[in-house]
């Protein structure tokens, strides 16, 4: 069954984000996933500090671990972190 990684997030330095983002997008793509959805969030109830989202689809929520953990993806945390505010959720079969 399908797995997705949602991620909320809101840029604190556009420069980084875009180096993380070059990195971050082929990442998903070579472990077997898909970008369902990028770009900015409409909020329909309650509040939200992350005007951004990003939805990424696996096959499974093994092989959206194995992305999040692998170590090209890992070398990348410390340029997210100077580029975004970010929430990372798992969800799925």
């Amino acid at each position: 069954m399908a797995a997705y990684v949602v991620v909320h997030a809101r840029k604190k330095n556009d420069g980084k984000y875009d180096e993380y983002a070059a990195v971050a997008g082929p990442s998903i793509l070579a472990n077997g996933g898909e970008i369902v959805v990028r770009g900015p969030v409409k909020v329909l109830a309650g509040e939200s500090e992350h005007p951004m989202m990003v939805i990424a689809k696996f096959p499974n929520k093994e092989d959206a671990e194995k992305w999040y953990n692998s170590s090209e993806y890992q070398a990348i945390i410390p340029t997210r972190e100077e580029a975004m505010d970010a929430v990372f959720f798992l969800g799925g079969d």
